[in-house]
């Protein structure tokens, strides 16, 4: 239903044209940030037009929608993300934020005497560098409270899992279980592991949790989209999809159930990329694409798993840790560009920056490829390495909330040196790369207006640093925006249809409560979204919501 306060319906009018009229709009372009006061779209979706007040007399009959002189933006789209750990973030425990060991052991007590025939207590969203000391929990801290079921939380960024003894009892992990390759168990000085597992060794546990069916799969789908429509968001890039999230994202489409649209990336160039053969190009109503491979390089910065080409600067006899050789990463890059997917990779640390831009040097042949290919996060680059991006036309998927996250143990990690090629947005920019930006949720939380300001002031949601962190890398308002809606629409091959609000494209666009480009930057986080519109249709009303 749309919002009543801004319907008005000519008497007679035809349904076939839609008019948005008393607006202030902002819409990206290839020319820069275009204004216009409204908006005319068809009955299957697609902008017709976009102008002043004279198209009124243009479409006499066209439904139209009294903006109340409110403000309209492109829908956001997140360029980096996880569907599926949001929307299953809602049923599993979230430790999100939890300021002390004490209060993320309180958090597992409760949610075990809420969830009594759990067989598995599962969750995410712990941090030990919010706690005092910053030291990683273990076993034990779990064992306290539950020590009857197993327990398996991943942290923050889903680089790390701390399991309880019971969870390492049935995951056969012992003291003298060595550590895989691209992998770590965390121990004690006396050897005894600690119950925290590092990237690749975390695969010893999940793989005996139980997946979930596809019917958990969709619910938890359509719980996270429910929830991002309301956040201004359109769309977003799935960075990491089964074969089976793929065959539910795919009868979702063809039931007319996503209310967003969704770019899947398929993870890695094995057995689900195999089954899916080949590339799924706007289907559904152009819902979702899969067209994307996910691949890694490297670990996470705050479980010192980035992959860095010289120690930590506050771990002198730690490299991170590479997922795969050189020779291994460029052979599933060109298996899958050559199966007509582009690659994504992940990469944190400079080396795994580093390993991502030699393996698409060396199979896009030192040029830039029309599959364009993508890093996703582009965090840590060594300086020399940051003009290959646009060389090589490699799009620089980013995540600005990281930055102000991550500002309170970066520069620890790599130094006052390496820093300076961390979440590097200006020197990406003015080195000529393409920016996309997300959130990375449910690793952050997923508000894009978050993601907005923290581009824009380089500041945490308290305001700080006053200054900005290394505020000489922020972006413009216009950049900002360009980022999460052409510059992402460009990441997944879909500009001449997504990203800008421009006759023969879809009408997804947002009504907000204020002006993104006039209101102080402070405020840019505290925008609120009234109406988010995919292809013409309403999917989210804040008048509606109690």
């Amino acid at each position: 239903m749309l919002c009543a306060m801004l319907l008005t319906t000519l008497s007679g009018a035809a349904m076939a044209e839609t008019m948005v009229h008393n607006v202030s709009a902002y819409t990206s372009s290839d020319e820069g940030i275009k204004t216009f006061s409204v908006l005319v779209f068809d009955d299957t979706g697609k902008i017709l037009a976009t102008g002043n007040e004279q198209l009124l007399a243009q479409f006499p009959q066209a439904t139209r929608i009294d903006g109340m002189g409110r403000y309209l933006l492109p829908g956001l789209v997140d360029a980096h993300a996880h569907l599926s750990g949001q929307g299953f973030l809602a049923v599993r425990l979230d430790l999100t934020g939890s300021p002390s060991l004490a209060d993320a052991a309180a958090k597992i007590a409760a949610y075990g005497k809420a969830n009594p025939s759990a067989r598995f207590i599962l969750g995410r969203g712990w941090n030990q560098v919010l706690w005092d000391g910053k030291a990683f929990p273990t076993a034990a801290d779990i064992d306290a409270v539950i020590k009857d079921r197993p327990v398996w939380l991943r942290r923050i960024d889903g680089h790390a899992g701390w399991a309880n003894s019971k969870m390492l009892e049935i995951a056969g992990i012992t003291d003298d279980t060595p550590d895989p390759v691209g992998g770590k168990i965390l121990r004690d000085s006396n050897g005894k592991a600690t119950g925290v597992l590092i990237d690749l060794a975390m695969d010893q546990v999940e793989k005996h949790i139980p997946e979930p069916d596809k019917n958990e799969i969709k619910q938890a789908y359509l719980k996270a989209i429910e929830s991002l429509v309301a956040l201004g968001m359109t769309g977003m890039h799935d960075a990491g999809v089964s074969t089976t999230d793929a065959e539910v994202l795919i009868a979702m489409a063809d039931n007319n159930e996503l209310n967003m649209r969704v770019y899947a990336m398929i993870s890695g160039a094995g057995e689900h990329l195999d089954a899916i053969g080949k590339p799924i190009k706007a289907y559904g109503r152009e819902r979702l694409d899969i067209q994307a491979v996910k691949l890694y390089s490297d670990g996470a910065l705050g479980s010192r798993g980035a992959a860095m080409i010289e120690p930590y600067s506050d771990d002198a006899e730690n490299r991170g840790l590479a997922f795969m050789t050189q020779a291994e990463l460029t052979s599933y890059v060109r298996k899958a560009n050559g199966m007509g997917f582009q690659v994504g990779i992940h990469a944190i640390g400079d080396l795994g920056n580093r390993m991502s831009l030699n393996a698409f040097d060396t199979v896009q042949g030192g040029k830039p490829s029309p599959l364009r290919n993508r890093i996703e996060h582009s965090q840590i680059i060594a300086l020399e390495d940051i003009p290959r991006f646009a060389e090589l036309g490699v799009i620089a998927s980013v995540q600005p909330i990281h930055a102000t996250s991550d500002k309170n143990m970066a520069e620890d990690r790599i130094g006052p040196d390496r820093i300076r090629g961390g979440y590097a947005w200006r020197r990406l920019l003015d080195s000529g790369a393409v920016l996309a930006s997300g959130s990375d949720f449910p690793v952050e939380l997923p508000n894009p207006f978050w993601g907005l300001y923290a581009a824009v002031t380089r500041k945490d949601r308290d305001g700080e640093p006053a200054d900005g962190w290394y505020a000489d890398q922020a972006l413009t308002r216009a950049e900002a925006l360009h980022s999460f809606t052409l510059g992402a629409a460009y990441a997944a091959h879909q500009e001449d249809r997504l990203g800008s609000l421009e006759p023969g494209k879809w009408a997804d666009f947002i009504l907000i409560d204020r002006d993104y480009f006039t209101i102080p930057e402070s405020e840019i986080d505290d925008i609120r979204v009234l109406g988010t519109w995919v292809g013409g249709e309403q999917v989210f009303d804040a008048s509606a919501v109690h």
